[in-house]
């Protein structure tokens, strides 16, 4: 059994603190970490793969420090950052050979490899295509297939989806489904339906800190009475909007459909609803239409 653990691991910069004493244990499946841009998620990945040293706490893998394991924990890990470095000349399999040698794997290894895991990414067809040729959502996958070479036991994608059409996020989750087995993922994102269709577990991350943890339906299931549906007047949109969390705003016959997260029954006439993973996203880490950025 895979583990993974994070003991009061902090990192700060200067006077800003990206994450802050945070506290959990990974096992294998997959993992969302969900939060706003400015929440700390590639801070602490960065962390994960060695790329920064923390301020306080520590990483163990296995019961073991990643930092006094080194080499041997690399060989364990696949990184895909948000913005991967290629050379845009390099075809796309003198890109995974290139990133094969760098990895330590041998070249009839590498080469079987690559061609697998071209096959596994649909880029079959592109391998002789250059990296600058290719569109976003190649290049993703491009990048998941560098991340795959070493055949890693903890997969770590930071913004994976960033920038990427519709069909293309879609094939993108799918991947990522498949490559999940037997593995610990951990995904960075803060496009909703991205950890909904895929995680096993979700984090959501505030400020540096987890604010909650559990299976998509544990935490919507604590949302129960908070949504709400309320038609109201046009002309009291701005006043809703202003006391209130709003989800979603549609235009009716009538006036203007309203879905409103609050704690307490928003107004005569409103109707709960039933919440769903955007609703529980607005909830932690929304705010009202009417607030300023100082919050008052």
């Amino acid at each position: 059994m895979m583990e993974l653990e994070l003991k009061n691991l902090t990192k700060t910069f200067r006077d800003m603190t990206a994450v802050d004493h945070m506290t959990y244990t990974m096992t294998n499946g997959v993992y969302g970490l969900l939060g706003v841009n400015g929440a700390g998620k590639t801070t602490l990945m960065r962390m994960l793969c060695t790329l920064l040293a923390p301020t306080e706490g520590e990483i163990l893998w296995n019961g073991q420090d990643i930092y006094a394991m080194g080499g041997d924990y690399r060989r364990l890990l696949g990184y895909l950052p948000q913005d991967f470095g290629y050379y845009p000349d390099f075809t796309v399999h003198d890109y995974l050979m290139y990133i094969a040698s760098i990895k330590g794997l041998r070249p009839a290894a590498a080469r079987k490899r690559a061609q697998q895991l071209l096959g596994q990414v649909g880029l079959l067809k592109v391998k002789n295509k250059k990296m600058k040729k290719l569109s976003g959502g190649m290049k993703r996958r491009a990048g998941i297939a560098q991340a795959m070479l070493n055949d890693p036991e903890i997969l770590i994608l930071d913004e994976p989806t960033a920038g990427l059409d519709p069909n293309e996020r879609i094939r993108f989750r799918n991947l990522l489904s498949e490559l999940a087995k037997e593995r610990l993922v951990l995904l960075s994102t803060h496009i909703v339906s991205d950890v909904e269709y895929i995680a096993g577990r979700i984090l959501l991350m505030e400020e540096g800190k987890i604010r909650a943890s559990g299976t998509a339906q544990e935490l919507i299931s604590g949302m129960a009475e908070r949504v709400w549906c309320v038609s109201v007047r046009q002309s009291e949109t701005s006043r809703f909007m202003k006391k209130y969390k709003v989800s979603n705003m549609k235009l009716t016959p009538n006036g203007v459909e309203l879905r409103i997260l609050s704690g307490q029954c928003p107004a005569e006439g409103a109707r709960q609803e039933r919440a769903g993973l955007e609703d529980l996203f607005l909830y932690y880490f929304g705010e009202r239409s009417g607030e300023d950025d100082d919050g008052l």
